[in-house]
C-alpha cells in the first residue's frame, strides 16, 4: 500500500510504512507544536552557508534541494505559523527522502506565546539549515521580534548556517521587510498612496550582511508587484533609513540560489535586483509616488548575479521611472518587466 503526498512543492509517492515521528510535547500552555522525522538525537555537521530566496508558488524542488543539502546530513527545520499537523508531518518526511539528514522537523507556531520556551531557542541552536514557510509574513514579526527566537535566529546565520524562505518566508529575509501588518497592498493602491496605512515596513529582524538594505519581495510578475516594490524602495530612502537601498524580486515558481561568497544563482524563472540611491521626488500621503532613476536587472533562470557587485554578465540592464504614480521604462524596453 502507498500514499501520494503533494506537499506545496514536491509531489512523491511513498510506502505508508515509511513515516517515522517523534513529536516532543511542549508545555500544555504553549502556542506552538513541534513535529520531527528521522533521529531523536541532534548530531552536529559542518554545514555550507547559503541562502534561499525563493518566490513561492509549487514548484521549488532545486531551492529545497539546495537548502537540504547544505545542511551536510545534519538537522533541518522548518518554521510556520499556522498549518495543518498532517501537513507539518508530510512535509518532515518528504525533506528525508529528498537528500540524507539526520532529521527534519517542524515547529508550529499560533501566537507570541511560548516565544521565550528555551527549547525553541536550543532547536534552532542545533539545527543545520532552516527554512521559513510561507503564509503571512506579519506573523512572523509578531510572534519572533525581540525575543530569543530572533536571537537564536541570528545566531544560526552569524555560524555561517543555512536558511531560506519562500513567499512570506522570504519576505522577512532582506534588512527591510514590507510586514505586512494590517494587510497586503497591491500596486496601484501603494503607487497612488504611498503612506497608506496598509504600507507596513520594519527593519533589522534579520541580519544577513549580502542583504543589508536590501527589501524582499515574492510572487512578483505573477501578482504585478513592482509598483509596491518601487514604493516600499521610495519609503525607505524618503524616511531616511538609508541612502541607497536595493531589492531583490523572485517570481513565483523561482529562486534565488545564494552562496556565501556573494553569487547568486537564479532557478526556476526570472529574478530582479533593483537599486537606487535617489530620492523620490514625490513620496506623500495620498499623493501619487513620482520616483525616477531605479536602476533594474533582469536575471533570467540560469543565470548569475553578484550581489558584492550588484552586476551580471548576462541578463538585461535598463532603469525604471515612476512619475504620478505611473511607471515607465527606457525606450528599449518593451515593458517595465
Amino acid at each position: 500500500m502507498h500514499a501520494v503526498c503533494r506537499v506545496g512543492f514536491i509531489r512523491f509517492v511513498f510506502p505508508i510504512s515509511f513515516f517515522v515521528l517523534i513529536t516532543f510535547q511542549p508545555p500544555a500552555s504553549a502556542k506552538y507544536k513541534y513535529f520531527r522525522s528521522g533521529n531523536a538525537a541532534d548530531i552536529e555537521t559542518k554545514p555550507r552557508a547559503g541562502f534561499a530566496l525563493m518566490g513561492g508558488g509549487a514548484h521549488q524542488e532545486q531551492a529545497w534541494k539546495f537548502l537540504c543539502e547544505r545542511a551536510n546530513g545534519g538537522d533541518f527545520l522548518i518554521l510556520r505559523a499556522n498549518t495543518e499537523d498532517d501537513y507539518a508531518k508530510q512535509i518532515n518526511e518528504e525533506t528525508l527522502k529528498i537528500c540524507p539528514l539526520n532529521s527534519a522537523a517542524t515547529i508550529v507556531f499560533d501566537d507570541r506565546d511560548g516565544s521565550d520556551d528555551p527549547k525553541i531557542a536550543e532547536i534552532i541552536a542545533h539545527a543545520e539549515s532552516i527554512f521559513f514557510a510561507g503564509g503571512d509574513q506579519s506573523n512572523y514579526i509578531r510572534f519572533w521580534q525581540d525575543t530569543p527566537i530572533q536571537d537564536a535566529l541570528n545566531k544560526h546565520i552569524a555560524a555561517g548556517k543555512t536558511i531560506g524562505g519562500s513567499s512570506a518566508g522570504l519576505a522577512i529575509l532582506g534588512e527591510f521587510s514590507f510586514s505586512s501588518m494590517i494587510d497586503t497592498i497591491h500596486s496601484p493602491d501603494a503607487l497612488a498612496d504611498p503612506y497608506g496605512n496598509k504600507i507596513t515596513l520594519s527593519r533589522e529582524f534579520l541580519k544577513i550582511p549580502l542583504l543589508a538594505g536590501t527589501i524582499t519581495d515574492t510572487h512578483f510578475v505573477k501578482r504585478d508587484r513592482l509598483g509596491r516594490t518601487l514604493v516600499f524602495m521610495a519609503r525607505i530612502l524618503n524616511d531616511g533609513w538609508a541612502k541607497k537601498v536595493r531589492a531583490i524580486a523572485v517570481e513565483e515558481n523561482a529562486a534565488v540560489l545564494l552562496d556565501a561568497n556573494g553569487t547568486a544563482s537564479i532557478v526556476g524563472g526570472p529574478a530582479y535586483f533593483y537599486e537606487s540611491s535617489e530620492n523620490p521626488e514625490v513620496c506623500k500621503h495620498k499623493v501619487p509616488l513620482t520616483f525616477k532613476n531605479v536602476f533594474v536587472h533582469l536575471a533570467p533562470a540560469g543565470t548569475s548575479f553578484d550581489l558584492k557587485k550588484w552586476t551580471a554578465e548576462k541578463g538585461e540592464n535598463y532603469a525604471l521611472n515612476v512619475e504620478n504614480g505611473k511607471i515607465s521604462a527606457g525606450s528599449s524596453r518593451k515593458g517595465v518587466y
